[in-house]
């Protein structure tokens, strides 16, 4: 029965690394940067970025499903700190995204990922005046990632949140109008300027009992 066991486990050893073409060992012995026989990336991954046109190097480790980012991957600068968390479907940034200076908050940010087998896609588009309110659109998608919600931005040095964005369906930026005095200024009503003359009549005629005026109609 031993004798089986081990010729079993001897097969799928040997089956197991016949499918995979390279990977590198941890020091705990877990499986790193393999690379299956169709040269695809698979599972966990450790990647070094080197410093490029100004921006430095980093480091960044996540999952690899059949040669795409998938869920959580982390960047870490050149002294191991923390500075994005970022998640991925079908290799493009969706969901939540946070980013990080010297540890501290900076800014998150929120994207929505299209499957790239798709050419349309139904979305559901909110009333801008009416939350409750959504109706549905049928767009042809050009991006397979785009920003959607609401993005933070904050002060890293006191963590309090200095402003917002917000981003529609279709990835667009949500400028509202300005507002005065709670009313919408395209909607303010132009003021009425009136001649001297009706203004001297109208003085004239305060406080005076109203009488009917003739208007020149007749019957």
């Amino acid at each position: 029965m031993i004798i089986r066991l081990l010729i079993f486990m001897c097969l799928l050893g040997m089956q197991t690394t016949a499918q995979t073409k390279s990977f590198l060992l941890t020091d705990n012995g877990d499986t790193l940067n393999k690379i299956d026989n169709n040269n695809q990336k698979q599972g966990r991954w450790k990647i070094r970025v080197n410093a490029l046109r100004g921006e430095p190097a980093y480091d960044e480790e996540g999952i690899f499903k059949n040669n795409l980012k998938e869920g959580v991957w982390r960047k870490y600068d050149a002294y191991g700190l923390l500075t994005a968390k970022e998640d991925y479907k079908w290799n493009n940034k969706n969901g939540l995204q946070v980013y990080l200076s010297q540890g501290q908050l900076e800014h998150e940010e929120n994207w929505r990922a299209i499957d790239p087998e798709k050419k349309f896609d139904t979305i559901d588009v909110p009333d801008v005046y009416d939350i409750l309110k959504t109706e549905k659109k049928i767009i042809k998608l050009e991006s397979y990632a785009v920003p959607y919600g609401t993005w933070r931005y904050y002060d890293s040095e006191t963590g309090r949140q200095t402003r917002t964005e917000n981003y529609d369906a279709f990835g667009k930026l949500f400028v509202p109008k300005p507002v005065l005095n709670n009313v919408v200024t395209d909607t303010i009503p132009k003021k009425i300027i009136k001649p001297k003359e009706i203004l001297d009549f109208e003085k004239s005629r305060k406080g005076k009992k109203s009488t009917k005026m003739r208007d020149g109609m007749t019957g």
